[in-house]
């Protein structure tokens, strides 16, 4: 079998000779909760108190937020963090965003995005939800499409640090163990093979 990582130990090497970013690019995995989960809540809030919206719509919101949550995780797993380019800089800008952690996939201290990276992008897809939805549904999308997010990082920290019995959560981490130690270029898909299925990415049965 061809190897895919560096080292499976909890090791986290530098990744910048800076230590002030070296220090920030790594982040303990409760800061997503600490961070997004009040983000959830406040727009959750403010659904229930749009007049605008009744509880089905909210309900459809917040499930259409985790729909393209999912397309999301996909899109990006696949043609953001696996581009590979030839450049020098690009090979750098790789590392750092997603080569690392296939380095060191049980680095503990780089399984979830740090805050540094996550708000600006979570501030930029607000606004493009404003712009496409208004204020009013954008709140409940938003709310689902955080929480999509958040259990996307909390899987992922998980299922390299956690033993599951539970069969579902046997099956996203076998999924996982396989894109990271038998084809990198297979199984982009995380909390759901679904996407990896539609487009033609998923494991060939008898892995």
């Amino acid at each position: 079998m061809p190897r895919h990582f560096v080292h499976n130990k909890d090791l986290s090497p530098p990744m910048f000779e800076n230590k002030f970013f070296d220090y920030f690019s790594r982040v303990h995995y409760s800061i997503v909760l600490i961070v997004y989960l009040p983000v959830v809540a406040w727009f959750l809030y403010q659904s229930f108190n749009a007049p605008q919206l009744t509880i089905a719509g909210i309900i459809m919101w917040v499930l259409s937020g985790l729909f393209c949550w999912s397309i999301m995780e996909y899109t990006l797993h696949r043609f953001v963090f696996h581009y590979h380019p030839t450049s020098k800089t690009g090979k750098r800008i790789h590392f750092v965003l997603h080569g690392v952690h296939h380095d060191y996939p049980s680095d503990s201290k780089r399984l979830v995005m740090p805050p540094g990276a996550s708000i600006p992008l979570a501030l930029l897809i607000y606004w493009i939800c404003l712009l496409v939805f208004g204020p009013v549904h954008t709140a409940p999308f938003f709310a689902g499409f955080v929480f999509g997010y958040i259990v996307y990082d909390m899987s992922h920290y998980a299922v390299h640090h956690i033993t599951f019995k539970n069969k579902l959560f046997k099956a996203i981490k076998k999924h996982h163990m396989l894109h990271h130690y038998k084809d990198p270029n297979a199984g982009f898909g995380f909390t759901s093979t679904v996407w990896d299925k539609a487009f033609g990415t998923d494991f060939k049965k008898d892995e």
